[in-house]
Formats: structure tokens, C-alpha cells, sequence
């Protein structure tokens, strides 16, 4: 009978399982939108969102974060998920920027693919069905571009193209246009992404670390209706910051000592060889060598060195802490193939 029980266990274990996996309430289309002061353009967004979706007939569910908004548009989306029974308001204790909440996003999205897009209407929700038919062509990321762009030629089109094309040198992921927030994600790609700092501008090139298959589709764009726009030139110096941090992802993340380990090597040997001449000098030649400035270089270049190799043994370490505490492997399967059971044993 314990058997029995065990086994009828195990059984219901297994279907409860292939039931969760084949949730039939799982939307085919999360929509994720970041607010942050939008109250005058909210409520044309959300009825533009479930008018295009509705009118493709896709199941959806509308996740609305509001970071932090101090001009009512948290009590207004609390107002509009009564009415909208696909919308989810995600309301954050404070403001902590554009990358938590579409994080916050992720985290909520239960959705086949999830797509991005701004709150201020300059995203056309109408666009939506495009970037998802896109991705059923075989890839997992697309990406909008803004091609007809309307905004400031001087404060945000020239910056803009400066950084699409400084990051795509350095990140290897050639886009016309990071900075659209219209994008479509395979859910299972969103799942492989940690987002932290202000990294949602280079959701591409995290992407592509994971593997992705990557493309971009021209979209729509219209001038600002309400308010403001929340970026300008200072975001410049941080966006640089950030993109030295995603290159050593993509190069190091998982040999961290490569980096480390190489210029300590060469900071070492540099001042290894200043020191074997500074011997020679003082015992092969006699000269006073107390005062020299390659002296104080030797000492900084071999203590510099000592350094970046211990980084380098630290930084291995917490690589694979990071990797093995989050049960994370260093690589993503794409796909498994089998040959049938049935075939094999028959061949043989």
C-alpha cells in the first residue's frame, strides 16, 4: 500500500506539473510599460493597447509599472485596472529608474513574449502585432527603429546616433536605434536576463551574451503630445559608464582572471625588468640609483600588479559563486534533439 501511495504521489506530482506547463490561462502577449508622470497620456495608451490587441484577437494582459509618479498616475492606473481587467498596476514604493521597472515588469509578465513600450504615445501600440510577427519568424529579440524620429535634432537625434554607433562597435550587436523601447522578448530570453544599474538601454547586447537571435524592424514615431521628455544630455556620461560594463560581461563574465590576470602579468613583468636594470646599475655600474623616478615606478608597477592578479583570483571567485548560488550554467541551450526510442531499438 506505501508503494502504492508513492507512486499515485509521483503521479500526481507529474500531472500537476504538465498542467502548470500547459497553463491555458497564459496570455500569448505581455505589453510591459514603465510610467513615471504620464497621468495626461495613460488613459489613451491603455485603450490604444487593448483596441490594437483586441482587434488581432491575442490574448494579453497589460502590465502598467508606475515608477514612483508624483503627478497621480499611480492612483489612476489603480483606477483603470477596474475597469480593464487585462491591466496590472505595479506601483513602486519610490521613483528607482527605468531599468527597475521594467524589471519589475519582467518579474509580473507571464506572457508567451513580452513587449516594451513607453508611456508617453510616442511608441505606436499599433506596431505591437508587427514586432510579435516578427519574432515568430525565429528570433528571439526584435527591436524597434525609430527611423522617422521625432524629436530635438540637437539634444537628442545627434547624441542618439553617436551612442547606437558606439555601442554597437564595442558590444558587437550592430542596431540603428537603442534606444527604442518598443521590443519584443521571447519570455524564456527574459528569464536569462538580470537587469541592474541603468542597463535596460542595452537590453540588445544582454541579450546577445545569452545567445539570442537578434533583428530590428522599422516602427512608428510621433511627436510628444504631454509633458516632457525625462532624458537629456546628462544621461551621456552614465550611458558610457554603463557600456564599459556590459563589454566586460560579454568578454569576461565567466574569466574574469583573463582580464585581471593579463595586465597584472604585465604590470609585474614591467616592473620586474625595471628592477633587473635598476641592479644592474647600481651593481654592475656603481650608480646611485636612490633617486631615480624608475625606481618609484619598479615599486608602484610590481605592487599595481600584485593587485590586479588578486582581483583577478577574487573576481573568479565570485563568478562562480554567482553561477553556482543561482543554480546558473555558464551556457543556454537553444534546442534538444532526440532520435526516437522507438526507431533505435528497432535498428538494433
Amino acid at each position: 500500500m506505501w508503494c502504492i501511495g508513492m507512486k499515485s504521489s509521483a503521479i500526481s506530482q507529474s500531472l500537476q506539473s504538465l498542467s502548470d506547463s500547459l497553463d491555458l490561462t497564459r496570455p500569448e502577449v505581455s505589453v510591459v510599460v514603465p510610467v513615471y508622470n504620464e497621468l495626461e497620456s495613460l488613459p489613451q495608451l491603455i485603450e490604444s493597447i487593448a483596441q490594437t490587441l483586441t482587434a488581432n484577437q491575442l490574448s494579453y494582459e497589460l502590465i502598467c509599472v508606475d515608477d514612483g509618479s508624483t503627478d497621480g498616475s499611480a492612483q489612476l492606473l489603480k483606477q483603470q485596472a477596474i475597469n480593464h481587467p487585462h491591466l496590472r498596476a505595479v506601483l513602486l514604493r519610490r521613483n528607482y529608474g527605468q531599468t527597475a521597472a521594467m524589471a519589475a515588469g519582467f518579474k509580473y509578465a507571464r506572457g508567451q513574449a513580452i513587449v516594451t513600450l513607453d508611456s508617453d504615445l510616442q511608441n505606436d501600440p499599433a506596431d505591437i502585432p508587427l514586432v510579435l510577427a516578427k519574432l515568430e519568424e525565429g528570433y528571439d529579440l526584435v527591436s524597434g527603429w525609430r527611423k522617422n524620429r521625432q524629436d530635438a535634432a540637437l539634444t537628442r537625434l545627434l547624441p542618439s546616433k553617436v551612442a547606437n554607433w558606439l555601442i554597437g562597435q564595442i558590444t558587437g550587436v550592430k542596431l540603428h536605434d537603442y534606444g527604442c523601447s518598443l521590443k519584443a522578448y521571447r519570455s524564456e530570453l527574459v528569464a536569462d536576463m538580470n537587469l541592474y544599474g541603468e542597463l535596460h538601454r542595452f537590453l540588445p547586447a544582454l541579450a546577445f551574451i545569452e545567445g539570442a537571435r537578434i533583428t530590428e524592424l522599422v516602427v512608428r514615431h510621433h511627436a510628444r503630445l504631454h509633458g516632457r521628455s525625462k532624458y537629456g544630455l546628462g544621461r551621456t556620461f552614465r550611458v558610457v559608464l554603463d557600456l564599459f560594463t556590459v563589454f566586460f560581461m560579454k568578454k569576461f563574465l565567466t574569466r574574469p582572471m583573463h582580464v585581471f590576470g593579463l595586465l597584472g602579468m604585465i604590470s609585474m613583468l614591467s616592473g620586474t625588468a625595471l628592477g633587473v636594470y635598476l641592479t644592474f646599475l647600481k651593481l654592475g655600474l656603481g650608480e646611485d640609483i636612490g633617486d631615480r623616478p624608475l625606481l618609484i615606478l619598479a615599486v608602484v608597477l610590481l605592487l599595481t600588479g600584485v593587485q590586479l592578479f588578486s582581483f583577478g583570483l577574487l573576481g573568479e571567485l565570485l563568478m562562480r559563486t554567482y553561477h553556482e548560488s543561482q543554480g546558473r550554467p555558464i551556457y543556454r541551450v537553444r534546442e534538444v534533439i532526440e532520435a526516437n526510442v522507438k526507431n533505435i531499438k528497432q535498428e538494433e
